[in-house]
């Protein structure tokens, strides 16, 4: 019984911190009109990765309940690309990235090694949005219109992830990625405040 209740809350308190994560980060960017200290890299291999693993869990028709959030922060993440490209000034190459993700989603299905091959490299490819978000902090040492709560939120989703594949799929290859997602966002987070914190000494 107990379990079933960890099990509910983990599911449910998931699914409701992810559909508003991305909402700190995107009123950052409005409220500065600049996407200062964001990474475009980061953002495209993120999305990469939310979208080789959405398709990878409803392929093998893994329990919705723990891959609803997702659709929700794929839909978040399109928002805060638009964004970007809007303050950076370069809308139009938006287009080629949405052609090459809708390509991309069709493509992975069509035979069963290039998903499992795809979910494989998927910890690597989130991993590297990670670490490229990290460079960009390392490189210009400011934390500008990055949102520490976003990141800390994605941190606490990756926890909870952990606990539900312990309890549901035991699939390695994802709890693997849940692990090492959970540590690199612990870390983006802890960079970005520690930036703040030299900017506001600054000023």
């Amino acid at each position: 019984m107990e379990a079933g209740l960890l099990l509910q809350f983990c599911n449910w308190s998931t699914l409701v911190v992810c559909m508003v994560i991305k909402f700190p980060q995107i009123f950052a960017l409005l409220s500065a009109k600049s996407s200062r200290g964001v990474s475009l890299k980061s953002l495209l291999l993120e999305l990469t990765g939310f979208l080789v693993f959405l398709r990878y869990q409803s392929y093998y028709n893994y329990p919705l309940l723990t891959y609803l959030e997702y659709p929700i922060l794929i839909a978040q993440d399109i928002v805060l690309l638009l964004c970007v490209f809007h303050y950076d000034g370069s809308m139009k190459q938006a287009i080629p990235y949405i052609a090459i993700f809708l390509g991309g989603w069709y493509f992975l299905t069509l035979q069963k090694w290039i998903i499992d091959l795809a979910m494989n490299l998927c910890t690597f490819i989130s991993a590297a949005s990670k670490f490229a978000q990290l460079q960009y902090l390392w490189e210009t040492r400011d934390s500008g219109a990055v949102s520490a709560l976003t990141w800390s939120m994605s941190a606490y989703t990756c926890a909870t992830r952990v606990i539900t594949t312990l309890m549901t799929t035991r699939d390695l290859m994802v709890l693997i990625r849940f692990l090492i997602m959970l540590a690199l966002n612990i870390w983006v987070t802890t960079t970005i405040l520690r930036y703040r914190r030299i900017t506001t000494k600054h000023e």
